[in-house]
């Protein structure tokens, strides 16, 4: 895997890397990060809360729009669940950017639970992201 400003910055995430995401692959304006739902992560209504699913896509959103090497940040992002996650779903969450324009980018996520049917969708997420430096040192 060729190592870029993404994976930097992934390398230095303490909030995703808390929650066991694991980032799969970063790289031109594309990215996949997966998670596992846990005990700590379902709400009262035995289903993932979904603050974490949000999290989940918004780190693929980060991986994908950093991997061109400027900082860039979320300047604005938005969730539909489309279903419920449970305990021990393996969730993909893959972002793709669809256009860069100036300063600005948007990214869709699909995050996705593994099953033995194939690909399941549970979110879909947009993101707007925002350059703010050039360029990022490396670690």
């Amino acid at each position: 895997m060729t190592r870029n400003a993404a994976h930097d910055m992934f390398a230095l995430d303490q909030a995703s890397r808390a929650l066991g995401i694991e980032l799969a692959e970063a790289g031109d304006g594309r990215a996949v990060a997966t998670m596992t739902i846990t005990e700590s992560m379902v709400n009262g209504h035995a289903i993932a809360h979904g603050g974490y699913l949000f999290l989940l896509a918004d780190t693929a959103f980060a991986c994908a729009c950093n991997s061109h090497g400027p900082v860039t940040v979320a300047s604005g992002a938005e969730i539909s669940f489309v279903a419920a996650g449970r305990l021990g779903d393996h969730l993909v969450a893959t972002a793709d950017e669809r256009t860069r324009y100036g300063r600005n980018g948007i990214y869709d996520v699909t995050v996705h639970r593994e099953t033995p049917g194939g690909p399941e969708v549970v979110a879909e997420f947009r993101g707007r992201s925002r350059v703010v430096e050039k360029t990022r040192e490396r670690s």
